[in-house]
């Protein structure tokens, strides 16, 4: 059984690192090929959690969904941000990931003074200082919680797009067979990102690539989360 995450992290930003509040961010629809990449900000008075809070990931979409209202009664401040599949296509991830997160910091009701980012990429940079946690959706007690903010909110999304033939509802733009089936049998949708490799295994769609200008952005992140 998994460990519960814990607020170790958190106390040691703001005992050592001078924090008074923290931050925990995670991102979701980095590796999707259609719908925007959600990233959600949470911070806390450091209380105890809903109980059972984890990585969205470990969860059923029944408990998540649920959990989604205790968060949002329990934590100090929550803040969402996202960017568009034409910001992702334009820029490439690592900038659309990060103008995502700027947005949901800014929108918090509270500025924090840290941030902990899950994953080892800082994706976002001043003016927060960023501490980057490996699998911090699943050891740190506010960066769980916004990996269940951030998946349930972009999932919802996803199932309001329509295209029924392509599974959003179900694989929320992620790779599934159905959605790889229909891609090849109908063509990506104004909501895929035709800049992504996919298409190049689609030579009846390939002519809708789009090449980023390399200098619009400043690289790309792996597509994984």
């Amino acid at each position: 059984m998994t460990d519960a995450p814990t607020y170790d992290l958190e106390r040691l930003l703001t005992s050592a690192g001078g924090a008074k509040l923290v931050a925990g961010v995670d991102e979701v629809g980095r590796g999707a090929w259609a719908g925007p990449v959600s990233v959600c900000a949470v911070v806390t008075d450091l209380s105890e959690p809903p109980a059972g809070l984890t990585d969205s990931k470990m969860l059923t979409v029944k408990r998540r969904t649920a959990m989604v209202a205790e968060i949002e009664a329990w934590a100090l401040g929550i803040g969402h941000g996202e960017a568009t599949v034409e910001e992702i296509d334009t820029l490439g991830m690592t900038e659309a990931l990060r103008r995502a997160a700027r947005r949901a910091l800014e929108s918090l009701p509270v500025r924090p003074d840290a941030v902990i980012l899950d994953g080892k990429h800082d994706y976002l940079g001043p003016p927060w200082p960023v501490r980057c946690e490996i699998k911090g959706d699943l050891t740190c007690v506010s960066v769980a919680a916004a990996s269940v903010l951030a998946k349930v909110r972009r999932d919802t999304h996803m199932a309001t797009l329509g295209f029924e033939a392509y599974g959003f509802a179900d694989n929320a733009g992620y790779p599934s067979p159905v959605h790889q089936q229909a891609l090849a049998e109908f063509g990506p949708t104004p909501h895929h990102r035709l800049s992504w490799s996919y298409l190049d295994d689609l030579p009846q769609w390939r002519h809708l690539k789009r090449h980023r200008n390399a200098l619009a952005g400043e690289g790309q992140l792996p597509l994984f989360g």
